[in-house]
């Protein structure tokens, strides 16, 4: 079990083709601290049907794209 996997079920369940969600947002939904070993972890995305996007450090944002 993943420490993301409360995120990544909720990214699932959100259904809409592309969304963006603000570190603070994330780190509520997963119940953890955004950090480096969030780059490692969004490979187990794809298991849900969605990829992670363009992750921006200055807006503090990660975009989610469904997968075709």
């Amino acid at each position: 079990m993943s420490k993301y996997n409360a995120l990544w079920e909720y990214v699932k369940e959100n259904g809409n083709q592309t969304f963006v969600l603000t570190f603070e947002e994330i780190e509520k939904i997963a119940g953890i601290p955004i950090d480096h070993s969030f780059l490692k972890y969004k490979k187990e995305l794809t298991d849900y049907g969605y990829q992670v996007g363009k992750i921006s450090m200055k807006e503090q944002t990660v975009n989610f794209q469904k997968m075709d």
